[in-house]
């Protein structure tokens, strides 16, 4: 009608979009993050599944262009352990924005997890170069540096990354660092610089109680361990390593409350059932101790000190074809250990191999100087009626036992007894 008349169309209402025009970046923009603040708040509420379906959408309306919803898509993939799913998308958002830090250290610490610490390390340089005094950047890298075994490179990154920011993090590295390398007094040092910021750390109060421990200064360990205990009272580590402790002074019902009190944190840890089973055998409740020790097996079927305290317990019940299958699995598993060869020299005398009971003996002997070793071989050897050689392995054990100091010789009875049977012995066959 118009056209007939000679006159042009009215222009469309100013609210109606041509669909044929092109959308100006702003409004893609617009239209990409338009629900990021909703996202946001679903994902900090942990409403993961309502979360997702509105990235979801959010990403077919922007044609998969959303940087932020696919960054928040890829941490809720990662926290539900999709991590080579995580890394594709964290990927992808640094794909659309190249220069950003926060991806590229998410995507480096996806790397992380599945293992891949060479590439990890090469992502968190690139992020160094557009932020440098980043303490997450210098942390990570220092955590990839002490998995690839650059000790040095990684004692660097965590010294700069304190530097910029204190974490206990990164002490707590720092410190398992110098304990992979055996530098305990550097790692106890580097702790007590945590604990003189964050003095009500469990963590850190245990961290350095079992480092004490394992340098033979069970007095300090003790007042370490006590202290976390009164921050952390069901903390089954610490409860642990202080039980470890009062076991080893012989306070074997002390050490069952504490154990109690860990096994309802950690019913399935074999370390707690492994020490509940040695308190059971330093009662002389040999049913007991035998079956903590067994469920202890059964929970880490590749601890060699759980076989070997088997192998003991068997021992001393005079079961001797079970002491030494587990002797045998012990030294299968740590075959550095000399106190192992002994007792399977035991056992195979008892069982009347006395051939590989003296073969065992060599072992052991050869690998330390040990004055029990010496004892009980002369032993072996007087009950197999080979006088000269056991005569000689018993001046052998009385130099040794002359070199300990007179409280150690007065520690165990039974080696007193022992050497005074042997040595009456030994006068009656000259």
């Amino acid at each position: 009608m118009y056209k007939e008349a000679g006159l042009a169309p009215p222009p469309p209402p100013s609210n109606v979009v041509n669909p044929n025009a092109p959308v100006p970046a702003a409004v893609t923009a617009s239209i990409r993050e338009k629900r990021n603040w909703l996202i946001h708040l679903l994902y900090t509420r942990q409403e993961f599944h309502e979360c997702l379906l509105l990235i979801e959408e959010q990403l077919t309306e922007s044609k998969g262009m959303g940087e932020y919803a696919i960054f928040v898509k890829a941490l809720i993939k990662r926290s539900s352990g999709e991590l080579q799913e995580s890394l594709t998308l964290f990927q992808a958002a640094t794909l659309l924005n190249p220069h950003s830090v926060v991806n590229l250290k998410q995507v480096g610490r996806s790397l992380y997890l599945l293992g891949k610490h060479k590439q990890a390390l090469e992502i968190y340089e690139e992020a160094r170069k557009y932020c440098d005094e980043d303490w997450e950047i210098c942390h990570n890298i220092g955590l990839c540096c002490l998995y690839l075994k650059n000790y040095e490179r990684a004692d660097e990154s965590f010294i700069k990354a304190n530097v910029i920011q204190r974490h206990d993090a990164t002490y707590v590295q720092l410190g398992k660092l110098y304990t992979l390398q055996e530098k305990y007094q550097d790692a106890v040092d580097v702790y007590l610089v945590a604990v003189d910021s964050t003095p009500e750390s469990p963590e850190l109060l245990t961290t350095v109680g079992l480092l004490y421990l394992r340098m033979g200064e069970n007095l300090k360990a003790f007042d370490y361990l006590g202290n976390s205990l009164t921050h952390d009272p069901r903390n089954p580590k610490t409860i642990l390593a202080a039980g470890s402790i009062i076991q080893d002074h012989s306070d074997m019902d002390v050490a069952l409350t504490k154990y109690r009190i860990a096994a309802v944190q950690t019913p399935n840890s074999a370390q707690l059932w492994n020490n509940i089973g040695m308190c059971f055998f330093g009662k002389k409740n040999f049913i007991a101790a035998i079956s903590c020790l067994k469920r202890a097996l059964y929970l880490a079927p590749f601890e060699w000190i759980i076989a070997y305290n088997l192998g003991l317990v068997f021992l001393n019940t005079e079961q001797y074809a079970s002491s030494f299958h587990y002797f045998s699995a012990s030294i299968n598993l740590k075959p550095d250990f000399a106190s192992s060869y002994m007792y399977l020299a035991i056992s195979l005398s008892h069982l009347d191999d006395f051939e590989n009971a003296c073969a065992a003996y060599d072992k052991a002997t050869s690998m330390e100087q040990d004055h029990v070793f010496e004892l009980n071989y002369a032993i072996t050897l007087f009950n197999n009626e080979d006088y000269e050689h056991s005569r000689h392995r018993f001046q052998e054990f009385e130099r040794l036992f002359s070199e300990l100091d007179e409280e150690t010789q007065k520690a165990d009875q039974d080696v007193i007894e022992a050497r005074e049977k042997l040595a009456s012995g030994l006068r009656g066959k000259k």
